[in-house]
């Protein structure tokens, strides 16, 4: 992969803030704001801890650097073939409302072409690699994202 995901939603999320304090873009009205922003938290964070444990569970590497060594479909992996990354854009978007910033907002997509182009598909190349029929399988059975 081309950069680590954590990496790049930071990289965005410390532009995107340093954005919006020079030049406030607010996108929500006040008072939905914390509210929004927290339940996407919340719920970002819970996606990434079901999906980490099934990684546990399996024994398997979660830093994308690190080899696979198996190959998950149960738990949140049923319905979509990368949750934490789901999980990663759940809480950016809760940031993005918590902090009422479009700046935020706006680098989104941006930040969703690098996961595809840099992460996501040699990902998929090397799991295809690595397990064959298998992953092919699970690819045909499951979505991307959702």
């Amino acid at each position: 992969v081309i950069i680590r995901p954590p990496r790049l939603y930071l990289g965005a999320l410390a532009l995107g803030l340093t954005l919006d304090y020079f030049k406030p873009a607010p996108w929500l009205p006040n008072q939905v704001q914390y509210p929004v922003g927290l339940a996407m938290i919340a719920a970002g964070i819970a996606l990434a801890a079901l999906a980490m444990r099934r990684f546990r569970a399996a024994g398997t590497n979660i830093p994308t650097p690190l080899p696979s060594t198996a190959l998950v479909a149960g738990g949140p992996y049923r319905f979509s073939r990368n949750p934490i990354y789901l999980a990663l854009t759940l809480i950016f978007l809760g940031l993005a409302a918590a902090a009422n910033s479009l700046w935020l907002l706006l680098l989104l997509p941006a930040v969703l072409a690098v996961m595809h182009y840099g992460v996501v598909l040699r990902e998929e190349r090397y799991l295809g690699g690595k397990f064959g029929e298998r992953y092919l399988d699970y690819k045909a059975r499951v979505r991307r994202w959702l």
